[in-house]
């Protein structure tokens, strides 16, 4: 029987782009792709409740199909895959995180870019407990693409990828590295030519199926 992992998304275009960058990190490693894109209208203290009971019953459902592990793409709960990890046997990882080390380990004047206001908010708390940990100082500027989250949801990207650009020049101006936690932004970091960036561009897309490898290939370490 072959390698099985589980993928939790809160928008249905991101499992193009996982199944892409599956097929080119982890070839032969199938993924149970599960999506509730009810996920981002649950927003506030008073919904957390039901989004982690989401959460919780989705992972399950990867882990009765096979998955070694699950992750969670939603940038936007990221925050919360210690709560899901308690509902099942197999490690939950969050996409949110494995950026927010990177990008620690990289520099001290991080941007973060989004489409959505909560993705934000998460990415940067998640930064801000990260350097507290580490006992380090950063500055963290986020630029929200005003208007490219509804352009998605109408299926006009190319707006998306015109508005998500422009925002993104305009944030390597101002730090020493960019991140990038919602998967949905990648296909812009894409179009842009070799030698483009002027600061290191960090995709959450590509970090976490990189680091779901290395766990399914080296599971006891840390």
């Amino acid at each position: 029987m072959g390698r099985k992992v589980g993928m939790v998304h809160a928008v249905s275009s991101n499992v193009r782009l996982f199944n892409d960058l599956t097929s080119e990190i982890m070839p032969g490693v199938e993924v149970v792709h599960l999506v509730d894109e009810g996920l981002p209208s649950l927003s506030g203290e008073r919904s957390r409740e039901r989004v982690v009971r989401r959460l919780k019953l989705l992972a399950s459902f990867a882990e009765e199909s096979g998955a070694e592990a699950v992750m969670l793409t939603c940038t936007a709960f990221g925050r919360l895959a210690d709560e899901v990890k308690d509902a099942i046997n197999i490690p939950v990882f969050a996409v949110l995180e494995i950026i927010a080390d990177e990008a620690v380990d990289l520099s001290d004047r991080i941007g973060i870019l989004a489409s959505h206001p909560g993705t934000l908010v998460s990415a940067s708390q998640m930064i801000q407990e990260q350097t507290t940990l580490r006992g380090k100082k950063v500055e963290v500027k986020t630029l929200l693409c005003a208007g490219a989250f509804d352009a998605v949801r109408r299926e006009d990207w190319a707006a998306h990828d015109r508005i998500v650009l422009e925002h993104l020049n305009r944030l390597m101006e101002d730090v020493k590295v960019v991140v990038i936690p919602q998967p949905s932004i990648e296909r812009v970091v894409k179009q842009i030519p070799e030698g483009g960036h002027s600061v290191p561009i960090l995709s959450s897309a590509r970090l976490s199926v990189q680091h779901l490898k290395e766990k399914l290939d080296c599971p006891n370490l840390p």
